[in-house]
Order: structure tokens, then sequence, then C-alpha cells
């Protein structure tokens, strides 16, 4: 199994300009560990951060600005739209009666993007 995706996971979008984080609220923590994620952290700007600019034309604020500019893709500042849970979570780890995140889970945005996680967040403690 990979590795389970907790509070600081790092996201990616295919349309977005950089990385962001995924924040996992302490509700469903698991007992002195870092929250642990589950499909259905899957809340825009609650759960999943902005991924800084939006390069998709589906995105209506990118395609006024594109169409402004003459047809020159122009960016826009990205909000994520994730209605829908995460999809393929783990559904032998169980985190607040719902399948865990990890790195093989993906979501998806309406305005195109595959929103994907590379670094489940997990960190090994030295001592």
């Amino acid at each position: 199994m990979a590795s389970l995706a907790c509070l600081g996971a790092t996201l990616t979008c295919s349309m977005g300009t950089a990385p962001s984080a995924l924040l996992v609220l302490p509700q469903n923590r698991v007992l002195g560990a870092t929250p642990i994620a589950n499909i259905l952290d899957n809340k825009p700007l609650l759960n999943v951060l902005p991924f800084a600019m939006c390069r998709s034309p589906a995105n209506p604020a990118v395609a006024a600005a594109t169409a402004a500019a003459l047809g020159v893709l122009t960016p826009m500042p990205c909000v994520p739209v994730t209605p829908a849970p995460w999809m393929a979570g783990v559904p032998t780890v169980l985190i607040g009666d719902m399948p865990a995140l990890d790195m093989s889970s993906t979501l998806l945005c309406s305005w195109g993007g595959l929103i994907s996680i590379t670094n489940a967040g997990q960190v090994v403690a030295q001592g």
C-alpha cells in the first residue's frame, strides 16, 4: 500500500501553475498522529488550497481574460471547484468511516484539472 495522505500533503493540479497543500481538519484524527485525509477532504479553500494561477479555458475567468487578450491564453487566479469526493481511496483503511487517501488518489476540478498527491506529507521523526 502506498503512503497515506495527511495534513500538509503536497498537491498538484494539471491546470494550476504551482503546487498546493492539503489541509485536514483534526476531527478524524487517529490518536497521537497527524490527521490523515479521507475521500471527503475535498472542500475547496478548506481542504484543497488554490494552485496559484489556473490555465483552464473551461474556467470562466480564464475564458474571459483570454477573450479580452484576443485569444492569447491568460491564466487567472485559481479557485478550485471540487464537488465530488477523491477517487480511489483505500477501502481497507477507514478514517472517520470513510476510505483514506493515498498517493494514487485523484480529485477532479470542475474546470478540467486533475488534482493529484505528489507528497503524502508523512515525516519520519529522527531520534
